[in-house]
């Protein structure tokens, strides 16, 4: 109920209306009925004050005074009495003559009755109303456990935007609805019907909130009576005055104001790594019924602000500008509304599902339960299942993108088969993989004349460490017995590998390092094998200078593991072979170095060989680094050293040069090797440590990191492309489910690997097909870079459709290509593009953030497609029908523009 209260023009033709009423109904005593029918009727009876109140019905005031007149008389008996009441006057009920509002604190039984409108018209037509009086109509309002005339309805002050000095006070109901506001707005202000609208709310605080819900009454939407409501309504080129989607240039030139361009040839602007929205964004706003939807506002009445997984209509309203915007043909580039997510197709399934909860048409879910087949037929499951899906999920985005899948599970063991029906929003197929993969590794010859190699070497993507090392032996004819592989990391071993261990445990950017041995690691007491040593490098530096876990000792180089024969393995033979591992870039010192000393030297020489494994200085220098004992020679050593090398001093005399020294130390460079229970008894490693002077005179540093390229570097895994068909074959294959994903066999009553097969029973309108080009592994990470060969229309479903087919309209099984999403670059970096068909002109564009540019259509095919978008084509035929659309989309199969407009994006 919309009254007028305050508009003086508005009140006097409701008051001369109402005289007319009363000129008309002038009573005459004649035509009065018996006093004692008055009576029944008004008192009593069907249409008496005595009835129950029923919501939404009319009720009328009458002023206290007159109607106990009225009483007196009809119970007087005399219809010539003078206590005749004469014309209703409700006078006192209102505060001026002017705008007929009424007095406020008014009393019900002590300044008015209340009567039904039957008996409000018998009073009126027996004794008319005052002239000039309005007759105040109040409606009956239901709120919660109570029903009551509403005596005082809420007075809102409706004003435009932009004209906040011009209001109109109008009167409605608190049951209301906020759409009844906004229609009464549009009825004021003259609004045209194509015109978008919205209103605000000031509150008390001066901000300003939305109605977004106009299905919600003015109670529940908490408004009060001299509220001001203010009306916005859409300008052309789709933005709001007061929205925050702005152009890309606020202080546009007047040149760019009255742009006018093809609607929905409109870039987006990247607001920092935003680009696969932007790509999601430009496919979704390219799906025409889609489009049209939102146009044609349609969204509208199907915004629904109760579901609780929904957002309340902000995405839809979000989206709804968005499209307003870029297809309004007024903008070069927006800027969108932001969504949090990472990736176009993650962006797509989350907008596609907030979509779906805005607009469900479903306010109330109603519980479902799931049946499995139990052996009843597949058309009646399938529609029983979609059916139970409608139930719950009613939206546009379900009746353009939901299709319907088979799932069909067979237990191993028992071979119970499960059969289910579920609904799909898109289809992300698997790429076919490769079996083989490419790995890199440097491989260390024992000869120290020869670098080290780089290879690229053809593995098994299941195989094992072995694999890798006969591949190896291919290139370099070594023997893979006579391999150890490792995988280095700032100038440490990282993890020696076992050749049992999987390949899969290598990721793509660690550094694989072969070395080539002649014994093993794992030294066999009465074994005569060489004994394989891990070596590593390290420099001295001022340890106040360097305040490290190294104690002063810094690792450099990449590290080694040299075999050292048996009978050389004591403190001097192993520093003979280093001497000769390093001879390609550690120069030996010459006679003037060796004769350099005298005997007070040579005193301090004798010091420093004191004990064995020290790093010179020990008896003089007291960092923990250089202690004696602590080095692990002297107290818990492993047999092998504590047998062969032992605490011997080595040499006890020496007149020669001694390069660098060896330390004993656990697998990450330092000498604290009790820091855990497995290292104790471990294989130490050793360090060859240098002091500054000396390395920086005999250590080739250029030298020592040269390294050679084997032919096989420039190798090149071809990859032949596949067809887009082959993917969906892949998808609907039988597989056997992972160990992290058990079935529950409801016969065995237990978990089960089953064998599962997905197949495809009902297609959408608008099929979504994603590529899964990102692999994620235990241990990998990579993106598929194969060409992807997808048909740009005729693509054909009907050999991969299982349900019954209507073979005389094949259309219902074949698609045009209309939007693609692109990505270009790896895993942790790269750029999302877009490929769209524009559904009114019929041509191919590409969108890379704010820049749009025609394509070709032998430019849309490339190997950084990832998510394609499908028209069905009796959708198509039948948006290009005067009846399916306000505007022709044209078919995705359109004419191309000349060669010189494209732009090559490949």
């Amino acid at each position: 109920m919309a009254t007028v209260a305050a508009n003086p023009a508005a009140a006097a033709a409701a008051v001369a209306a109402a005289a007319a009423v009363t000129e008309d109904r002038e009573p005459q005593h004649e035509e009065l009925p018996g006093l004692d029918s008055q009576w029944r009727q008004i008192e009593n009876g069907e249409s008496g004050r005595e009835r129950p109140l029923r919501a939404g019905e009319s009720w009328f005031l009458v002023e206290k005074h007159w109607y106990k007149q009225w009483e007196a008389y009809v119970q007087g008996g005399d219809q010539d009495s003078s206590t005749f009441p004469g014309c209703i006057n409700n006078a006192t009920l209102f505060q001026d003559e002017i705008n007929w509002r009424l007095k406020e604190g008014l009393v019900e039984g002590e300044d008015y009755v209340l009567l039904p409108a039957a008996a409000w018209h018998y009073l009126v037509s027996w004794y008319g109303l005052e002239h000039g009086q309005p007759p105040i109509e109040r409606k009956v309002i239901e709120l919660p456990n109570i029903q009551k005339v509403e005596v005082y309805p809420v007075e809102l002050l409706l004003v435009r935007h932009n004209d906040l000095g011009k209001s109109h006070t109008v009167q409605f109901s608190h049951t209301d609805s906020i759409g009844l506001v906004l229609r009464t707005a549009r009825e004021r202000f003259l609004v045209e019907p194509q015109e978008d609208t919205r209103l605000w709310a000031k509150n008390s605080e001066g901000s300003l909130d939305r109605l977004y819900d106009t299905h919600i009454t003015v109670l529940d939407a908490a408004l009060e009576t001299g509220q001001l409501i203010i009306m916005e309504t859409r300008k052309k080129d789709g933005t709001w005055p007061s929205a925050q989607l702005h152009v890309m240039n606020n202080n546009m030139s007047e040149e760019d104001e009255d742009f006018k361009g093809q609607p929905g040839i409109c870039g987006l602007t990247n607001l920092g790594n935003t680009c696969f929205m932007n790509s999601a964004l430009q496919c979704l706003s390219n799906v025409p019924q889609l489009t049209e939807y939102f146009l044609n506002n349609c969204y509208l009445e199907e915004l629904n602000f109760r579901n609780p997984l929904g957002m309340k209509g902000e995405i839809a309203e979000a989206y709804a500008d968005l499209v307003k915007q870029a297809w309004s043909g007024h903008h070069r580039s927006i800027v969108p509304h932001v969504f949090k997510q990472h990736d176009s197709q993650e962006l797509l399934s989350f907008l596609l599902d907030g979509l779906h909860e805005d607009l469900n048409r479903v306010k109330k879910k109603e519980y479902v339960e799931l049946c499995d087949a139990a052996g009843r037929p597949d058309q009646e499951v399938a529609q029983e299942a979609w059916q139970n899906h409608k139930r719950r999920n009613d939206s546009v985005i379900v009746d353009t993108f939901h299709g319907l899948f088979k799932s069909t599970l067979v237990c191993p063991d028992c071979g119970n088969v499960s059969v289910t029906f579920d609904p799909f929003c898109y289809l992300s197929v698997p790429l076919p993989i490769s079996h083989k993969r490419v790995l890199e590794v440097f491989f260390i010859p024992m000869d120290p004349r020869r670098k080290p190699e780089q290879h690229r070497l053809v593995v098994p993507k299941k195989g094992k460490i072995s694999d890798l090392c006969v591949a190896l032996s291919k290139h370099t004819g070594i023997s893979p017995e006579r391999m150890m592989v490792a995988d280095v990391f700032s100038h440490r071993f990282y993890k020696l590998y076992q050749l049992e261990e999987p390949l899969s445990s290598i990721l793509d950017r660690d550094d694989i390092f072969v070395y080539e041995v002649s014994g093993r690691i794992e030294a066999i007491e009465g074994s005569r094998e060489d004994i394989v040593v891990p070596v590593y490098l390290r420099e001295r530096t001022p340890a106040r200078d360097y305040n490290n876990s190294y104690y002063g000792l810094m690792l450099f180089g990449h590290p080694l593991l040299v075999s050292v024969p048996r009978d050389r393995f004591t403190w001097e033979g192993l520093y003979n072979v280093l001497m000769y591992r390093l001879s390609r870039y550690v120069t030996k010192p010459n006679s003037d170095d060796e004769d350099d000393g005298d005997e007070k030297e040579d005193d301090e020489e004798d010091k420093d060989d004191v004990p064995g494994p020290s790093t010179g200085g020990s008896l003089r220098d007291p960092e923990p680094e250089q202690a004696g004992p602590s080095s692990g020679v002297t107290n818990r050593c492993p047999f092998l050293l504590d047998n062969c090398l032992g605490t011997s001093q080595w040499p006890p005399r020496r007149r020669r040069k001694q390069l660098f020294t060896l330390q004993t130390v656990n697998s990450n460079g330092t000498s604290d090797r009790t820091t855990s229970p497995e290292e104790v008894h471990a294989q130490p490693y050793i360090a060859i440590d240098w002091e500054p002077e000396m390395k920086k005179r005999y250590y080739d540093e250029v030298e020592a990191e040269g390294y050679v390229k084997h032919d096989c570097v420039g190798y090149v895994m071809k990859k032949a492309p596949v067809r887009l068909q082959e993917c969906i074959e892949l998808f609907t294959t039988v597989e056997t489910l992972e160990k992290e994903n058990p079935w529950y066999c409801p016969s065995c009553k237990q978990h089960q690997l089953a064998t599962k097969k997905l197949d495809l029973w009902m297609l959408p309108e608008i099929l979504i097909i994603h590529l899964k080009r990102f692999s994620y592994t235990k241990f990998s990470r990579e993106k598929l870079d194969t060409l992807v060969e997808f048909p740009i229309r005729d693509l054909d479903f009907s050999e991969f459709v299982i349900q019954p087919q209507n073979e005389s309209n094949p259309e219902l099984y074949k698609y045009d290509l209309i939007a693609v999403s692109n990505h270009y670059g790896g895993m942790r970096d790269g750029h999302y593009t877009t490929f769209a068909c524009n559904k009114d002109s019929g041509q191919w564009h590409y969108f890379d953030d704010n820049s749009v540019s025609p394509v070709n259509e032998n430019q849309i095919e490339s190997k950084a497609a990832y998510v394609l978008f499908y028209q069905r084509q009796d959708v198509a035929r039948r948006l290009l029908s005067p009846a399916g659309s306000s505007g022709a989309p044209a078919s995705p199969a359109c004419s191309s523009p000349p060669s010189s407009e494209f732009m090559d994006v490949n």
